[in-house]
């Protein structure tokens, strides 16, 4: 019988596969893209043999192939081709997933379930970094970044495993306390300079605790994105009548006599928090967006991804 972490991973990958190749295979040859996904596979410092080009006046002619040169029977410096090397200062790119109750509730008319949708499209884009020579890690303490498509499975099985009590969690002081994998905001780890952190969650924590987090990874010089994942109920509030609504971390109740007359309160205040998450994010030099657990997740893979190469 298969592993949970494995059969995340093989959904993992599935999700990936069906993105289009030539996506995929755009990471392997970023040379094209002068920004590419923050580096590997681009002319720079390194070791590794990449590709051969043209000879343009000022190149040094220590990189000149002389031996192909002599072999093209093409006067100089027609027949002469420069040896590139391959920029080989790659970047760990750093996940995170929001495990705090509210990320576990669903409504009727949600695809899946929050928390299960932000590990799939955190496993699906470590898939598609993975195929394109990038090291992955989680957000989280004591995790090491993998390489190569055998890592995915270990990133899987480290996402399933919660964190041990009293692991270092984002949560304010003030707040209400949360340990492990139950915290609400990322965890305060130094993550190296110039990282790449993406984090998925509901972000519907106050605004400053957000900008809280994210300021501190931004004082490193990580950039990255934040994808907020929404149940469709919390986006349109469809419900009318009597409601009794319960909060999941320690908000209490709260009992609407006609819940319909709280919608156009409601979309205001959702519209205000994802201002003020677009807002922090830009000035902390992340990208946002929105995914609804009942949209497809590809097309949310699909347009992070392509924010992360830059395109």
């Amino acid at each position: 019988m298969a592993s949970p972490a494995a059969t995340e991973a093989r959904r993992a990958e599935a999700l990936a596969a069906r993105l289009p190749p030539l996506l995929v295979a755009a990471e392997r040859v970023a040379a094209t893209v002068a920004q590419g996904v923050h580096g590997r596979r681009r002319v720079g410092a390194g070791d590794s043999f990449w590709q051969f080009r043209p000879y343009a006046p000022g190149d040094p002619v220590a990189r000149i192939d002389w031996r192909g040169a002599a072999k093209s029977g093409r006067p100089a410096p027609q027949g002469w081709f420069v040896r590139e090397t391959e920029w080989e200062a790659a970047e760990t790119v750093f996940l995170w997933c929001d495990a705090s109750p509210s990320m576990r509730w669903r409504s009727e008319l949600a695809g899946s379930q929050k928390h299960a949708r932000a590990q799939v499209l955190a496993l699906a884009l470590a898939a598609l970094l993975l195929r394109g020579g990038e090291r992955v890690a989680l957000l989280a303490p004591g995790s090491r970044p993998v390489s190569g498509r055998a890592g995915l499975e270990r990133l899987a099985a480290d996402l399933l495993t919660p964190l041990p009590a009293g692991a270092p969690t984002g949560t304010p002081t003030g707040a209400p306390t949360s340990t492990g994998a139950d915290a609400g905001l990322p965890p305060a780890l130094p993550l190296p300079r110039h990282a790449r952190a993406v984090l998925f969650g509901d972000f519907l924590a106050p605004l400053a605790a957000v900008q809280a987090a994210v300021a501190r990874l931004a004082a490193r010089q990580v950039s990255g994105f934040l994808m907020q994942v929404l149940d469709p109920a919390e986006v349109s509030l469809p419900y009318a009548g009597r409601v009794r609504f319960r909060g999941l971390e320690g908000e209490g109740e709260m009992l609407a006599g006609r819940a319909e007359t709280l919608r156009a309160a409601y979309a205001a205040r959702l519209a205000a928090q994802q201002d003020g998450l677009r807002a922090l994010a830009t000035a902390a030099g992340f990208g946002f967006a929105v995914h609804r657990t009942d949209h497809p997740p590809e097309m949310a893979l699909l347009g992070l991804y392509s924010a992360l190469a830059g395109r």
